[in-house]
């Protein structure tokens, strides 16, 4: 019998959206199918209303290995692959809603591509991160390099595409590839906690924010669009409701949905 594809499915649970990387049997490497798939999934959780946060992380005990290595001699090393790796991870970056990374095992290559394009990376103190095309001959998505280089540095990224070694958590959070470390029975209360601070939170603030702080990340200016965010504030309902909610004392129920 053969071994079961693998697949990413999504679930969403109040104003929280898990998206499970799950292909165990090869700890969770990305199909072709599997990296196919992540853009529709992302739009579809985009589009629901209800949605405020989502949650990417692996089956089992491992986030995610990388590209199922089995499938590169068809994808090949250039066209095809990169057509749908950085498809997937673009499409993550792009999300407009907060993406955490619950990291747990092994976030080698692909799996760092995907985990650099979340905005917040939380990690179970025994994981492992690595990027290994030096291992195989192969060169890094110029996306996937470029969101690394500014999370940790040139000469960081340069000693983990030239060793291709595996990181321990603690050197990740160190270096800020990790944000944030758990004990590993703790990564999912962790992870669940932080994703209600934030569906609790002005959504019309965290969407400015996350359009702001990734422009000035890129090195755009982002005087006219931090212009059209403040003024578009001003109109709407979150501003007047913060402000009421802390002068009487109250918690705020924020509206705004975009």
């Amino acid at each position: 019998m053969s071994e079961p594809a693998g697949r990413l499915h999504a679930e969403v649970d109040g104003h929280t959206a898990t998206i499970t990387i799950d292909n165990p049997a090869k700890r969770n490497a990305m199909t072709p199918d599997m990296w196919r798939s992540l853009p529709p999934l992302l739009d579809d959780l985009a589009a629901d209303p209800g949605v405020r946060v989502a949650v990417l992380t692996g089956a089992g005990e491992t986030f995610c290995a990388g590209a199922d290595i089995t499938s590169l001699p068809t994808l090949g090393t250039g066209g095809d692959a990169k057509d749908l790796a950085v498809g997937a991870e673009n499409a993550l970056a792009a999300f407009p809603k907060p993406v955490v990374a619950a990291i747990r095992g092994y976030c080698v290559g692909g799996g760092c591509q995907l985990a650099a394009a979340c905005d917040l990376r939380i990690a179970a103190d025994d994981a492992r991160f690595a990027i290994t095309p030096a291992k195989i001959g192969i060169v890094y998505p110029p996306s996937a390099t470029t969101r690394v280089v500014r999370l940790i540095g040139a000469s960081a990224t340069k000693h983990l595409l030239y060793t291709a070694d595996l990181i321990d958590a603690a050197r990740a959070l160190r270096i800020g590839l990790a944000d944030e470390l758990t004990a590993p029975a703790d990564l999912a209360a962790r992870v669940a906690e932080l994703a209600s601070t934030i569906a609790g939170r002005s959504q019309f603030t965290i969407r400015a924010s996350k359009e702001i702080v990734d422009a000035i990340a890129a090195g755009s200016d982002v005087t006219d669009l931090a212009t059209r965010w403040r003024a578009a504030g001003v109109a709407g309902p979150d501003a007047a409701e913060g402000i009421a909610a802390f002068t009487e004392r109250r918690k705020p129920d924020f509206t705004w949905t975009g």
